[in-house]
């Protein structure tokens, strides 16, 4: 893999989001306590959130949507709120239960895995990358570190 600089801005970024979404579900496992729901916690956190996005949506300085945009966007690209809050509420309740370690372990298996079928077909948009015996055996390996963590 060629270093760029590209590559030094977005692999710190992307740890980054790997640190918040184990702290974010941290976080919100330990509101489920307060407010006795995964849902209700869930709730809670996409509220925040979206005041958060509302706000930084409203300083951005661009045009913002018409009405009849909103009208034009596929079915199917409705379902990342859906998707979301799915992923959110279940890893509130699944975090307690598996652990942080193996409950993300599976995630990123699950991400990768997909990841991989969605490259290999050129799926939702992405550019089509074949399937090769490295990115095969790097999945397989990120499946085998899943399961040692099972083991506690």
């Amino acid at each position: 893999m060629k270093i760029s600089s590209q590559l030094l801005i977005f692999l710190p970024l992307a740890l980054c989001i790997g640190i918040a979404l184990a702290v974010q579900t941290a976080i919100n496992s330990q509101l489920r306590e307060y407010l006795n729901s995964p849902l209700q916690a869930a709730l809670l956190s996409f509220f925040i959130g979206t005041i958060v996005l509302a706000i930084c949506v409203f300083l951005q300085p661009i045009s913002k949507p018409s009405l009849n945009m909103f009208s034009q966007i596929p079915w199917y690209l409705w379902l990342g709120g859906f998707l979301g809050a799915y992923a959110v509420s279940c890893s509130i309740y699944a975090a307690p239960k598996l652990g942080f370690l193996t409950l993300f372990g599976i995630i990123i298996f699950g991400q990768i895995s997909t990841s991989m079928f969605l490259d290999q077909f050129g799926l939702l948009g992405v550019d089509k990358t074949p399937i090769t015996w490295q990115r095969f055996f790097g999945g397989v390996f990120v499946l085998f570190g899943v399961l040692l963590t099972l083991q506690r």
